[in-house]
């Protein structure tokens, strides 16, 4: 049985990626910010859960003695546009504010939790790093800047642990509903637009996420590393 750790695993992507690998009939941690989400989230999935805050490098110091002694795959799911939860200005305070929120959520959540794990990453783990369509130029300024460079990270880091026979991948969905992203922001107009950018002409749902997780996770991606997996359909050409 393979021990998996989902962060930001309470709703949405990461919710959907959890039930894919509780289904599968792994054991999972699933980690968030939120204590009552997760503990009806892990209740309802048959999971154990652990609130910590993946951007604090002494919550996550601090929460890494209570993760699973081994770890045969980790998702770095937790993340998210802060830019939606702030005030936007041309001050160069808020600037600044705004952008190192972003990389905290988006790449420094991934970096803590994946260096805190390393030592207890089983021989041939996986490392799968949710990304994002905003990554490849199609727009949200710092946020699209730090899914850029979770790219980035994770080309380096496969290279790193490519001898232990451990791949790190990342997953870039395009539009997903059903998730708490856009909080409740998202327009019929705005969903239009983007499902016309599709070639399949449909928003993504979990579950293709979850999918495509689970893929990589798989024996069958044990030579498929440092990629970026465009879940988008179509909206995005990784060519």
């Amino acid at each position: 049985m393979r021990e998996v750790v989902v962060t930001g695993g309470g709703t949405g992507i990461g919710y959907a990626i959890a039930a894919a690998f509780v289904a599968a009939g792994d054991r999972v941690t699933i980690t968030g910010r939120r204590e009552q989400v997760l503990k009806e989230a892990a209740a309802r999935l048959g999971a154990t859960y652990l609130p910590f805050d993946a951007a604090g490098p002494a919550a996550v110091k601090d929460a890494a003695g209570r993760l699973p002694e081994r770890v045969d795959v980790l998702v770095n799911n937790a993340g998210g546009n802060t830019n939606l939860d702030r005030r936007q200005s041309d001050d160069l305070l808020d600037v600044a504010e705004g952008w190192l929120a972003n990389l905290n959520a988006n790449l420094l959540s991934a970096v803590l939790v994946t260096t805190a794990l390393l030592p207890r990453l089983a021989k041939g783990g996986r490392i799968i790093t949710i990304g994002s369509i905003a990554a490849r130029g199609t727009g949200s300024g710092s946020y699209g800047a730090a899914k850029a460079a979770v790219e980035a990270w994770t080309a380096d880091l496969a290279a790193q642990l490519g001898p232990r026979g451990i791949t790190a991948n990342v997953v870039s969905p395009g539009l997903v509903l059903d998730t708490e992203f856009f909080r409740g922001r998202l327009t019929e107009e705005g969903i239009r637009a983007r499902v016309e950018n599709t070639r399949n002409g449909r928003p993504g749902t979990p579950s293709d996420v979850a999918d495509s997780v689970l893929f990589l996770a798989s024996p069958g991606a044990r030579h498929l590393t440092g990629q970026v997996i465009h879940v988008n359909g179509g909206a995005y050409l990784g060519r």
